[in-house]
């Protein structure tokens, strides 16, 4: 942790504010790792579908004790990654970008996600329209947003040009980041948005995950942010 952000973080913590969010989650009740399309994905390995279960169900139950609304949406038979379902799209004011996914073991999970926003939309006030991708777009996995921009990631599964349709579909400024380092082949794998308040952001990412002129932009657009290193990245994922 860089010496400003230590200097920030007290600062932040004054201004943070409670915000009360709606999250869409899909139970892990068909989870499995039976392809590798990432460097984390051993078929080998088994998995154990109950504890995940068990987990995926604290999660719910925490984030509706602390106040936030969960929606769920039915798993699918033979689409285990159905469960990651920040990949299914990009949600912001009222506009639904959906998702297309880069591999053909999930390509099918955008037509069950588009279903279920176009029938919630039908009775919610919150969501007013349903666009789908013309390419290749993995959601909130490439797409985050500060509450100012919208931090958009690209080089292994979000095409590029997908950015400048989020631009027009969502209507509000896209920041392109390239990933360089294909452990971290989606953006929410080494940046995350821990404030969006009117405060200002404040994000933190794992700098070698993107290339050289990502870091920079970066660096330059939030200079308090908090900076992971690759063995927090370890700890995390054990």
């Amino acid at each position: 942790m860089s010496s400003a952000t230590q200097s920030a973080l007290p600062l932040r913590a004054a201004q943070r504010f409670t915000t009360r969010r709606r999250y869409l989650m899909c139970p892990p009740r068909y989870f499995t790792v039976s392809y590798s399309i990432n460097p984390w994905m051993d078929p080998d390995r088994p998995v154990d579908t109950a504890r995940a279960m068990a987990q995926w169900t604290a999660l719910v139950e925490t984030y509706r004790a602390l106040g936030h609304t969960v929606e769920l949406i039915d798993p699918e038979p033979g689409l285990p990654d159905m469960v990651f379902a920040a990949n299914a799209g990009t949600v912001l004011g009222g506009v639904v970008l959906g998702a297309r996914f880069r591999h053909m073991q999930r390509c099918a999970e955008a037509a069950h996600y588009r279903r279920w926003f176009l029938a919630r939309g039908r009775s919610d006030v919150v969501m007013s329209d349903v666009v789908m991708p013309s390419t290749v777009n993995e959601g909130e996995g490439d797409l985050a947003w500060t509450g100012q921009l919208l931090l958009a990631g690209s080089g292994f599964r979000t095409e590029l040009a997908a950015h400048a349709e989020a631009q027009e579909v969502l209507g509000v400024p896209v920041v392109s980041l390239r990933l360089v380092d294909p452990r971290y082949y989606h953006l929410d794998t080494c940046l995350l948005v821990l404030d969006d308040s009117p405060a200002g952001p404040l994000i933190a990412y794992h700098p070698p995950a993107f290339s050289p002129g990502s870091q920079r932009v970066l660096a330059r657009l939030f200079p308090d942010a908090v900076i992971a290193s690759a063995a927090a990245k370890a700890s995390a994922a054990t």
